[in-house]
């Protein structure tokens, strides 16, 4: 509880791009409620391992040419896949989004329903896409959303021993009270972003580095190779100071050399 405490006091100090470019803030708010819900949608399938920014970017040109359910049915999977160019896996997207729109037409009277279990039915979505869209457009909250920060920083932490995000999701519903889960995504992404970051972590900066054995363990780390520089380097300089001393000795010619011919 101190630990995610301390992770939302420290998201109070940091900005990241997920604030303002976050997948609930990427639809066009003047479109009519089931378009926006649609273009919600599609910033989340976006948005699958690919940068907050990039999604934002690619949204806006989607937009610009009119993103609407009908008009991703009549677009051409190629043109669609050159169109969100720039996210990872554009191509798999496009037919993913593509299939989308094609199933909520004739399913779901052109809308994207208000069901957790039947959004997990459709092509390219997963449990954090779903979970995320229903809290975004419905209000309802079904669950803990897990990406890749949450789930690497749940593990740094200490808090559960997984080996995929589905599984980290599980675990922490089964330990965190539910009046935390519709935070928990948010809080963590941004301190993913900012402080406990998957390549050169800022544990330094961290205010809960104490209660987290993988950085606690990091810091000693780094602290007994910063303590133990000076000695090498103190060792180095004597060894060559002592190297020096020694050439400027003459050298005692062998005795093979002293022989007379």
């Amino acid at each position: 509880r101190k630990a995610y405490e301390g992770i939302i006091q420290m998201r109070k100090e940091f900005k990241t791009p997920v604030r303002n470019e976050g997948c609930s803030n990427l639809a066009d708010f003047t479109e009519a409620p089931e378009v926006v819900r649609f273009q919600t949608l599609v910033s989340l399938m976006l948005s699958a391992q690919t940068k907050d920014t990039m999604t934002a970017k690619v949204m806006r040109k989607l937009r610009s040419n009119g993103l609407t359910l009908e008009k991703i049915i009549e677009t051409e999977t190629k043109s669609l896949s050159q169109e969100i160019y720039g996210v990872s896996f554009h191509n798999n997207k496009a037919k993913y989004i593509k299939k989308v729109a094609e199933i909520l037409k004739e399913k779901y009277n052109s809308d994207v329903p208000r069901d957790y279990k039947a959004l997990l039915k459709l092509p390219g979505v997963g449990p954090k896409m779903a979970l995320l869209f229903m809290k975004s457009c419905y209000g309802e909250i079904h669950g803990i959303a897990v990406d890749t920060h949450v789930h690497r920083i749940s593990n740094w932490l200490g808090w559960v021993e997984t080996k995929t995000p589905e599984q980290t999701r599980k675990e922490l519903e089964s330990f965190l009270p539910e009046e935390v889960w519709p935070g928990v995504n948010g809080n963590l992404v941004n301190f993913g972003h900012t402080i406990c970051k998957p390549v050169n972590p800022q544990c330094g900066k961290c205010k809960i580095v104490h209660l987290c054995p993988t950085g606690s363990k990091k810091l000693k780390l780094n602290h007994g190779s910063q303590t133990k520089t000076p000695l090498n380097q103190e060792e180095t300089q004597t060894n060559l100071k002592r190297k020096k001393e020694e050439d400027k000795k003459p050298r005692k010619k062998h005795a093979k050399n002293q022989e007379e011919p």
